[in-house]
């Protein structure tokens, strides 16, 4: 269970029903999660997909991770040719 037992509204949410914005609540019932419309009184349990693993950025990466992705280049020094 995700959302508590109090009712909260989705700020910018639309009904999928009544198409009508800012009318949707969603809360927690008996282990279950919920959205409603408070217009139209359309409701739904909500399904959520287990955690997938996150992807690789450069917020989360380690300090380790980030010198292993630190590319290093050698210039070698310009010889002027013999004429």
């Amino acid at each position: 269970m995700v959302y508590s037992s109090k009712r909260r509204f989705v700020a910018g949410a639309v009904c999928p029903r009544c198409s009508e914005m800012d009318k949707l609540v969603v809360y927690g019932e008996n282990g279950k999660d919920f959205r409603e419309c408070v217009a139209c009184g359309y409701k739904e349990e909500m399904h959520f997909k287990l955690a997938t693993r996150e992807l690789e950025t450069r917020v989360n990466q380690t300090e380790e991770d980030k010198r292993d992705a630190v590319q290093v280049i050698n210039i070698l020094p310009f010889e002027k040719p013999d004429h």
